[in-house]
């Protein structure tokens, strides 16, 4: 990739992908069966199911979010974003379990937040046909100091950065406005590259490997976009806009 394509990132990212929410039960399928493919068959974090589906009491009170190869149709990898549970706010989330006795609730307690604009990203999975690269084949999705080359050669995380740019996206649609993430302590690093500001709130703990509780502003994180990525987020936008339309239709 040259510095003309890395400029130009929304039109490289739309030859190759698309960002589509998973309003329909049939899309959520797609959501499980690429959940089961990573998190039961290649990873063994999850115990295989016989109907080759991945899900959990969460999927409920969750919204959804695929990445699909334009070029093939396959799809390609995934997200989640668990809600507070409409009937019962103050249960807690997946990573307020993990994390009770880990969280400096001076910085923030997710508690004491309106429930009603929380939420935990989670389930963030990528086929592995589409992790081929060193150090990949045993994390359900990475972005490493490699993926954005060098001054001389460009490049870009198109497939985490693009599930990440649509969950923020779908989570500012509902109202959300602070989200939660268990993350490998280096992630907050590759993403202040993009203008992505990711906050540690706690002591690390062992949760499929060394995973720290962090902190992102969905609106804070549109405002803060670099320059470079803001043309890609309104693109995807636009696809996920399209995507509840035509759902909906």
């Amino acid at each position: 990739m040259f510095l003309l394509d890395f400029i130009n990132l929304a039109g490289n990212f739309t030859k190759y992908f698309e960002v589509v929410p998973a309003l329909t039960p049939e899309l959520k399928n797609e959501v499980y069966h690429i959940r089961h493919a990573v998190y039961c068959e290649e990873l063994g974090f999850e115990s295989p199911r016989q109907d080759g589906m991945e899900t959990d009491e969460y999927d409920a009170q969750s919204l959804h979010v695929l990445l699909r190869n334009v070029n093939n149709g396959d799809w390609v990898g995934c997200v989640r974003l668990v809600l507070a549970r409409a009937d019962d706010p103050q249960q807690p989330l997946p990573f307020e379990k993990y994390c009770a006795s880990s969280l400096d609730r001076r910085i923030v307690d997710p508690a004491k937040l309106p429930r009603e604009r929380v939420a935990e990203v989670s389930r963030l999975a990528v086929l592995a046909r589409y992790r081929k690269r060193k150090g990949e084949q045993r994390t359900p999705v990475a972005i490493s100091d490699r993926d954005f080359g060098t001054p001389e050669q460009p490049r870009f995380p198109y497939i985490p950065v693009g599930l990440y740019l649509g969950m923020i996206d779908l989570a500012q649609r509902h109202g959300l406005e602070h989200l939660f993430v268990l993350t490998e302590p280096r992630l907050a690093r590759h993403l202040a590259a993009l203008g992505v500001k990711i906050r540690r709130i706690g002591e690390g703990v062992d949760h499929r490997g060394h995973r720290v509780p962090s902190t992102m502003n969905v609106s804070g994180i549109i405002r803060g976009l670099s320059f470079f990525v803001r043309p890609l987020y309104e693109t995807i936008s636009a696809q996920v806009a399209q995507g509840v339309v035509g759902q909906q239709a």
